[in-house]
């Protein structure tokens, strides 16, 4: 009975959120976004406490407390409802459910362009329902801006870069076509939300108690706001002393910013230094047989989707559907906007310089977010849930811990990629304390930027960037250091028990999902 209810589960969740389930790869879901409209969210809403009750009444299991622990999270944010408050969770949902299905190539490329036309269409009424649904009093002018950067690159992204996915002149002719009112509808938000960021007068702040309840509900950490921020602190402390030995000097910013000097020239240099430092560390990953390699897979690396620079100051990735077969993921490097300044440019590429190259890849590719992704999505079809649900707590979580693992086979080989490891960490402690202490109230945007200047490694511009997005994107900043300590103590519990080898164990844990920190520990220790 449980494996049934959690099946007519998965399957409410796919009808009623056709974009995430496009994106994990179920093919009857790729022609629609769905419904936007406030009716549909209320809907939702009630239909999500009627399956909570019913998967609460279930014996308790892994894949049955996850689901539970996604209604809970989701029950917590009723309170602080994001279709009423930022503008993204409508635009950010049209851009990569358009562009995923051409780098994922699930269907032929006539399909694909059938589905983009009908979604196309879609676009003008999802952004109406965006306008009538967010709630001036409720949304904040820091997230409708940071949003509104994007929202102005949709008509080059619906009438230059989409028509670019596709291989014959007629596709692209039919992809413009359909999408000029949809372009249109993007030019018409652009409006919309310069006039809502004059309106918005609401607080973009979680508040405590339901940060907290986010990190026990949904993330199962068993710990709330005040000890998270501890932690973030403590760590950070122990971080900088490290820098300060490697250094040679307390003054390790210093060290770390001439360090910075040594980066490459232009943006495409550093793609493509990206791109070898990614082979180098997909080779350590199998020298030292880390972990198992799924067969097929390949990690792309190119560079971030235009209508993402706005939003996306850091390296990211975007990783194969999970519910198919295909094995390649994409290495997004972080190129600055169309139009960004001389200066812009030059801090980016700071940012990125060649004594971070190593870490950032690793993190991003092996054995990190793309290696974890392969793997995931390689395993058989007895979880599904642990393919569909995943918290970035374990996720981002993964990806850090993998940078120290690299460390402990002497992958960072010079003193500035050892520095440039550590700093990354810290940066990653920053976060921590910065997250907190914003959404609790107790930092305000400047001072958390003047903070990640003065106390990590980064430069003026990118931690700008940075800051707005912890702003709109409460308690995921935390997840990158918070799950890999959590990790490290299940590692260790692991191989104290005489469970397996320490391969075993990554290929276990990580071929569990992106699962709360809790349910991973119960999956690594023998529990399915």
């Amino acid at each position: 009975m449980t494996t049934d209810t959690l099946t007519s589960f998965l399957s409410w969740y796919f009808d009623h959120h056709p974009a995430h389930a496009a994106g994990v790869g179920s093919l009857d879901h790729h022609s629609t976004f769905g419904d936007f409209s406030a009716a549909a969210f209320e809907q939702r809403t009630r239909e999500k406490g009627t399956w909570l009750a019913r998967l609460e009444a279930l014996p308790r299991s892994v894949d049955r407390d996850l689901a539970v622990s996604v209604l809970r999270g989701a029950s917590a944010m009723e309170a602080w409802p994001g279709w009423r408050r930022d503008p993204h969770e409508y635009s950010g949902m049209i851009f990569f459910g358009l562009l995923g299905p051409f780098l994922h190539r699930l269907l032929p490329e006539a399909d694909l362009v059938t589905s983009a036309v009908a979604k196309l269409r879609e676009v003008p009424s999802v952004l109406a329902a965006a306008e009538a649904n967010l709630d001036a009093s409720l949304t904040s002018s820091l997230v409708v801006l940071r949003t509104l950067g994007q929202v102005r690159t949709g008509r080059s992204f619906l009438l230059d870069q989409l028509p670019l996915q596709v291989s014959t002149p007629e596709r692209r002719a039919t992809l413009v076509a359909a999408a000029g009112p949809a372009a249109d509808a993007f030019d018409r938000h652009a409006v919309f939300l310069e006039d809502l960021a004059l309106r918005a007068s609401g607080d973009w702040r979680m508040g405590e108690k339901l940060y907290s309840s986010m990190l026990q509900d949904k993330e199962l950490l068993g710990y709330g706001a005040p000890e998270l921020h501890q932690r973030g602190q403590d760590a950070y402390a122990s971080l900088e002393a490290e820098l300060v030995e490697l250094a040679g000097s307390p003054d390790w910013r210093s060290v770390m910013s001439s360090l910075q000097d040594d980066h490459p020239p232009t943006m495409e240099a550093m793609r493509a230094e990206y791109e070898a430092e990614t082979s180098r560390a997909r080779a350590a990953l199998i020298e030292h047989s880390l972990v198992t390699m799924p067969e097929g897979e390949d990690c792309q690396v190119v560079s971030s989707p235009p209508f993402q620079r706005a939003l996306m100051s850091v390296a990211s990735y975007l990783g194969p559907p999970p519910l198919t077969s295909k094995r390649t993921g994409y290495f997004f490097v972080p190129f600055t906007p169309d139009g960004a300044s001389d200066e812009q440019v030059a801090q980016r590429l700071r940012t990125n310089a060649r004594s971070q190259l190593p870490t950032i890849s690793v993190h991003e590719a092996y054995p990190g977010h793309h290696w974890h992704s392969a793997w995931l999505a390689a395993q058989g079809p007895a979880h599904p849930l642990r393919k569909v649900f995943r918290t970035s707590y374990f996720s981002e979580g993964w990806a850090l811990y993998s940078e120290k693992l690299l460390r402990s086979v002497g992958y960072y080989q010079t003193k500035g990629a050892l520095m440039g490891h550590v700093e990354a960490r810290l940066f990653r402690a920053a976060r921590m304390i910065v997250d907190t202490a914003l959404h609790c109230g107790d930092m305000t945007p400047p001072e958390a930027e003047e903070f990640m200047v003065a106390r990590t490694a980064l430069t003026p511009g990118t931690a700008a960037g940075e800051v707005k997005r912890y702003c709109a994107w409460p308690t995921q900043a935390p997840s990158y250091l918070t799950g890999a300590l959590e990790i490290d103590l299940i590692r260790d519990e692991y191989l104290a028990a005489e469970l397996g080898s320490l391969r075993d164990f990554h290929d276990r844990i990580a071929g569990s999902g992106a699962l709360p920190l809790g349910l991973a520990r119960r999956v690594a220790l023998g529990e399915d």
